[in-house]
């Protein structure tokens, strides 16, 4: 029950940024969901084949390193994050207008989606395929992860510049390095503390 609500309060925080700073600041993300973004562009395959596809891909190879609890502790995290998703739809917005400080958001929202996803990863689950493929690329090259989640966003980030103005990459860039060395930052903390 402590590990549920762990993932509960990972999952709150990591939706309330998404929800209050990056969709109302259209911060774009690397991993998964900017991976998806650029084949839709470029193929015009819809996201809803997309999406499932990449994460079921990422899940696969997850449950062959990481094993059957990783798999069920992530799909508890996804469906937290979704509900509260839905719970932060039906208020308005419950932080000030950011779209005039760009940098403010970009590091605001990596501090919120590091903080949430960092405390997913700490009780063993991820919330999308994208933590998957870190925590299995961390896996197999002992990588610190940080450095995985930076070798997944920017190999994406990089891509989509073949559509999106580097001007508006920029931010995207200053969010997922906040956001892969707070993830890096929270998952240890739990070692220290144990060790301790």
């Amino acid at each position: 029950m402590r590990s549920i609500g762990w993932l509960l309060l990972g999952a709150m925080i990591l939706s309330f940024g998404i929800h209050n700073i990056h969709q109302r600041t259209n911060i774009t993300e690397g991993g998964i969901i900017g991976l998806m973004l650029l084949i839709e562009h470029w193929f015009k395959i819809s996201p809803a084949y997309i999406t499932p596809l990449l994460d079921g891909l990422c899940y696969l190879m997850a449950w062959r390193f990481l094993g059957g609890r990783f798999i069920k502790l992530s799909l508890i995290a996804t469906s937290f994050v979704s509900l509260f998703y839905k719970l932060w739809e039906c208020f308005p917005p419950m932080l000030p207008d950011l779209n005039h400080l760009p940098i403010v958001a970009a590091v605001l929202g990596g501090c919120f989606v590091g903080i949430g996803v960092g405390i997913i990863i700490r009780q063993g689950g991820s919330c999308g395929g994208d933590d998957a493929l870190a925590l299995v690329i961390q896996h197999i090259s002992h990588w610190k992860l940080a450095r995985c989640y930076l070798f997944t966003d920017l190999t994406v980030l990089l891509l989509s510049l073949s559509y999106i103005p580097f001007d508006q990459i920029i931010y995207s860039l200053v969010t997922v390095t906040v956001s892969s060395y707070l993830i890096d930052i929270v998952k240890e903390l739990r070692v220290t503390m144990v060790r301790s």
